[in-house]
């Protein structure tokens, strides 16, 4: 049996069960990224960097069907299950191109958007409504204070008037005698929210673009290896097992 032939054939079937894997995997990392997103919403005003993240889970979906297509037409060989393999390939890599590309410009725009959103949610922290949960979560979770720094609540109207104090959640350790104290700044999380915050955010993106990467080098291998058995079958006739 001709090495092309043999070589695509079992690239073809790496790639089919890697869909499956692929799959799992990308499903995880959409939902991650849609997570951490949603539970930073308040700070996030454009809500498009969002899209990466969908095309992601997305191509999951389709990608656990897809994959015993292309185990079934890799193994009989067909022609007609082959080119329709080969355009789910394309059509998923065309895809994850463009899932990569769009989070390469909104993590771009991840600084701007953090810088604005967050003014105007920790101006309107009074510590009962939904933004002063979205505030102690975000200053729990990242162990920050305000938006540059601790500094930044001498802005708010929480701190002046209460007695020149920032929220509990500044403090590093709840168990302490902390009661946001200015004059205290050991007890307190004196980093801000907006660098950590735009870190995380970051990570995130660059985590979901090098997965995205490594499958879109997967599809491009597999669609050179439909080309090649496509080119191998026409110059011959009958069908030939994966191993003859």
């Amino acid at each position: 049996m001709d090495c092309g032939i043999i070589t695509s054939k079992t690239v073809l079937l790496f790639l089919s069960l890697v869909f499956w894997a692929a799959g799992a995997a990308l499903a995880y990392v959409g939902a991650y990224v849609i997570r951490s997103y949603d539970n930073f919403n308040s700070f996030i005003q454009d809500k498009y960097t969002l899209i990466p993240a969908a095309i992601i889970i997305g191509v999951s979906v389709v990608m656990f069907i897809f994959g015993l297509v292309g185990c079934c037409a890799t193994l009989r060989e067909s022609k007609v299950g082959l080119s329709f393999f080969f355009l789910i390939i394309m059509v998923i890599f065309a895809a994850e191109v463009a899932a990569l590309v769009l989070s390469f410009i909104y993590q771009g725009k991840i600084n701007g958007d953090l810088e604005h959103s967050m003014s105007d949610t920790f101006a309107k922290y009074d510590g009962q409504d939904p933004e002063t949960t979205a505030v102690d979560y975000l200053q729990t979770q990242l162990k920050c204070c305000g938006i540059k720094n601790y500094t930044s609540w001498s802005n708010t109207t929480w701190f002046r008037s209460h007695n020149n104090t920032v929220p509990v959640s500044c403090c590093k350790n709840s168990t302490t005698q902390c009661t946001g104290r200015v004059d205290q700044p050991d007890l307190l999380n004196v980093e801000g929210c907006e660098a950590k915050l735009e870190r995380l955010l970051q990570g995130v993106l660059g985590y979901a673009m090098l997965v995205i990467l490594g499958f879109a080098i997967i599809k491009f291998f597999g669609m050179l290896s439909v080309c090649v058995i496509t080119c191998k079958t026409s110059q011959r006739s009958g069908y030939q097992p994966l191993y003859a």
